[in-house]
């Protein structure tokens, strides 16, 4: 479409060229030989045309041709035109006896064309070409002299002189000459003459050498190589080397073997000495089982011979030159006699599939053998090959029975296959193998079995109803209805241990669900018995038990146990002002009903009036001062401590404190550091004065029972230790613990040395190791309480570790 749309623009550029006025009438013309270089001079054409170089600038001259092809360029600097590229006549005209190249010089302001024609001359750039490279006659003896033999011409792509002028001979034959000329219309004939009869038997082949010759200069030359062959005349007529060929073969000889070969020659050569062969079967004999190869004289087997059918096969061949002269010999094929006919089986009745429970003696098939030859060659044995469990038993005259001899599993084997070989007496023996496949049938023999001996399932507390939680998986031996296992829940066998309801198992593929939701702090794990049982008649079955294991959740919060968070106002813990960095002022006590890290608790400052003055210890709850009290503290203080566990996600409680920073306990009033302190000092008066008279009876209480021992006991003096129980926080504790949500017990200790200024009240450390070390053992619920000692330490033992104190009030 491009092109086509290229010439349309050449040729209304060319009619507008045509139509200009001031176009030349007569072409300027240039000759220029081919293959010329580029930048070849064609000529001046800036000169030719009446114009300057100048003007060619000036005026934008330039070339154009109706093919839109460039052949050649045009100097504007010097107005000469020279050859654009390479050009080969050969490839732009052809064969053309002239070759004329024609453009226009374009002029613009004023618009003006010239037209301009460039003959390419021809140059002797190509040599004569035969189209093959051997040329073959074959030539009768007995061709007369003058007999013409058409040759085929040599091209040249060059004209003119330039072209074939001549051709020739080399060596020179006496025999041939070589005839190039004209004939009607101009046609070009080439031809080779015979010039004297040729002889066969004086010279069979000749060869020589035709070359044909251009006029360029200097000439070139092309050539090809003629080979002459003499024909024979047929004068001889085929021999066979013998008369009567004879061959014996077996009769089991495959289809296509060579039986035998026959010979027969010619003393002619070519055509007429080349001997074909034909067969011809001998009268009364049809359908011959033979073929000869018409080249070789190869007589083939096309199908298989049979001696008891034809002992002897006669034959008549037949040889053929190629002049049409024939001769004819006989052939004579005996056929021996061979053990070729195997022992045939047949089965009389057959029994298939046996159940696996067959007794053994049983007849599976029976069988009989026979063999068309005779003597030794038709005398049969049968045998069964490597079976333990079936053999074969002679019945009368030529019949078998296949019987089993033990008992058989399917389990173990599902099909045998039997092979039965019969064989004759012959030499080679010939042999028949018929195969018996017996497939077993299944007897239900065999009890599921589980895949595991027991299975442990797990579930979190608080799931959702019918939840899965795992499978269980049993495998039956048998096959079909046998191995078709269904499970269901069994029942309980110990009245003690019920089953639990909340599990369920689905019979087809014993996928065991959790039907509601289970607590953890209620059911911890549970015992199931499963069943399997096949479809077989009567069924079999086996059981495994399933631990189902509740795994526990972080569904409940930490509960504060001291200080008491009820309605009632919190208990303000005394603080003297002098006491040092790291005093303890209190210990907060909580609780969590979960279990693992659901328990871990923390504690954590939230809220206080000094922030900076009270650090809480995070994983026993002491609540200590972080510097020492100055006068700038409020005297009273109040603090929110945080418990979280550590579950995810966490969950957590709140203890509010009160604290009061005093000079000496004695002084019940309080100072009014401020308008919010004074709304309080009804209150905080009637704490004061409780506070005041609770610690003066410990005080006496303390001071009586030091004496006491004291006077006892004068040796024990410097390490006397008095215990006492803390009746409103026992109280208090023995109640939660009542409850079942306080795993551990708590008490107090006094300890006093002589010569001490003061005295401590503090709990004391968990008994057992195994517990936290803010809790003293005490056991979960009622069925496990047990109460356990509080050892008794020194002041300086505690003075030595203070973690693990619940409280701690020091007064001079």
């Amino acid at each position: 479409r491009r092109r086509t749309m290229a010439i349309a623009r050449q040729v209304l550029c060319l009619c507008a060229f045509l139509s200009l006025p001031h176009a030349r009438s007569e072409p300027i013309r240039y000759s220029v030989a081919e293959e010329a270089e580029s930048g070849s001079l064609v000529g001046d054409l800036a000169e030719d045309a009446g114009l300057t170089p100048a003007q060619l600038s000036a005026r934008r001259a330039r070339l154009v041709s109706e093919d839109g092809r460039q052949h050649f360029r045009l100097d504007r600097g010097s107005g000469r035109l020279v050859v654009a590229e390479r050009l080969d006549r050969e490839q732009l005209c052809g064969q053309s006896g002239t070759c004329m190249l024609p453009f226009e010089l374009l002029l613009a302001n004023p618009l003006q064309f010239f037209r301009v024609e460039v003959a390419l001359e021809d140059i002797n750039d190509h040599s004569p070409v035969f189209l093959e490279e051997r040329v073959i006659f074959k030539i009768p003896e007995t061709s007369e002299p003058g007999s013409r033999f058409p040759l085929e011409s040599a091209r040249d792509l060059d004209i003119g002189s330039n072209s074939i002028q001549a051709y020739s001979i080399s060596p020179e034959n006496e025999y041939f000459s070589v005839s190039y000329g004209s004939r009607i219309k101009g046609k070009k004939y080439l031809e080779l003459v015979l010039e004297k009869p040729v002889d066969r038997e004086e010279q069979a082949e000749m060869s020589f050498s035709l070359i044909a010759v251009d006029g360029g200069y200097p000439p070139r030359i092309g050539t090809t190589q003629v080979n002459i062959t003499i024909l024979d005349v047929n004068d001889n007529a085929p021999i066979f080397t013998q008369e009567e060929y004879i061959g014996q073969v077996l009769e089991n000889i495959p289809k296509g073997s060579v039986i035998l070969s026959v010979q027969a020659t010619d003393k002619d050569a070519g055509e007429n000495g080349n001997i074909s062969y034909q067969l011809s079967q001998a009268v009364g004999q049809n359908d011959s089982p033979f073929v000869i190869d018409p080249i070789t004289g190869e007589i083939k087997l096309t199908k298989l011979l049979d001696f008891e059918e034809a002992e002897t096969h006669e034959l008549s061949v037949r040889a053929t030159d190629g002049g049409g002269l024939s001769a004819i010999c006989k052939v004579l094929v005996e056929v021996v006699d061979v053990n070729d006919n195997a022992p045939e089986l047949v089965v009389s009745s057959f029994s298939s599939p046996l159940p696996e429970n067959t007794v053994p003696g049983t007849v599976v098939a029976l069988f009989s053998v026979r063999d068309r030859d005779s003597g030794a060659n038709g005398k049969i044995s049968c045998a069964l090959h490597d079976q333990l469990f079936f053999s074969l038993r002679p019945a009368y005259k030529n019949y078998y029975e296949l019987v089993t001899v033990s008992v058989l599993d399917r389990e173990e084997t599902a099909q045998y296959i039997l092979t039965v070989t019969a064989a004759d007496a012959g030499s080679p023996p010939l042999t028949t193998t018929q195969t018996f496949t017996v497939d077993i049938s299944d007897v239900n023999d065999n009890a599921p079995v589980f895949n595991q001996t027991s299975y442990t399932m797990y579930v979190r507390e608080n799931n959702g109803p019918t939840v899965f939680v795992g499978a269980v998986s049993a495998a039956d031996a048998d096959v079909g209805l046998n191995a078709k296992v269904t499970y269901s829940l069994a029942p309980g066998q110990r009245a003690e241990r019920p089953s639990c309801s909340c599990i369920s198992v689905n019979s087809e593929n014993g996928h065991v669900f959790v039907l509601r939701p289970l607590d953890y702090e209620q059911l911890r794990q549970t015992e199931v018995t499963v069943s399997a049982s096949d479809a077989g008649s009567p069924p079999l079955r086996a059981n495994v038990t399933v631990r189902l294991v509740v795994v526990d959740e972080n569904d409940n919060a930490p509960l504060v146990l001291y200080p008491a968070q009820d309605s009632s106002p919190p208990s303000s813990e005394l603080v003297p002002v002098s006491a040092e960095a790291g005093y303890l002022i209190t210990k907060v006590v909580a609780v969590d009903a979960d279990s693992g890290q659901n328990s871990w608790l923390s504690y954590h400052l939230l809220r206080a009036t000094e922030p900076g003055l009270f650090t809480v210890a995070v994983q026993s709850g002491e609540v200590r001062l972080r510097r020492p009290v100055t006068e700038r503290d409020s005297v009273k203080q109040k603090l929110v401590v945080l418990v979280r566990d550590n579950g995810k996600p966490p969950l957590s409680a709140t203890a509010a404190l009160s604290a009061l920073l005093l000079k000496d306990f004695s002084d019940v009033r309080l100072p009014h550091s401020s308008p919010a302190t004074e709304d309080e000092g009804g209150s905080l008066t009637i704490y004061l004065i409780i506070s005041l008279v609770f610690v003066s009876l410990l005080f006496l209480i303390s001071t009586a029972v030091f004496v006491a021992r004291k006077v006892c006991k004068r040796k024990e003096l410097k390490a006397g230790h008095v215990l006492y129980g803390a009746d409103n926080l026992q109280s208090s504790l023995a109640d939660a613990a009542a409850a079942g949500t306080l795993p551990r017990a708590y008490c107090y200790e006094i300890s006093l040395t002589t010569g001490s200024g003061n005295s401590e009240f503090k709990f004391l450390k968990p008994i057992l190791p195994s517990l936290p070390p803010q809790q003293c053992a005490m056991g979960q619920g009622p069925d496990d309480e047990q109460d356990f000692p509080c050892v008794p330490v020194s002041t300086e033992d505690m003075a030595a570790d203070n973690s693990g104190t619940l409280s701690a009030r020091q007064f001079n």
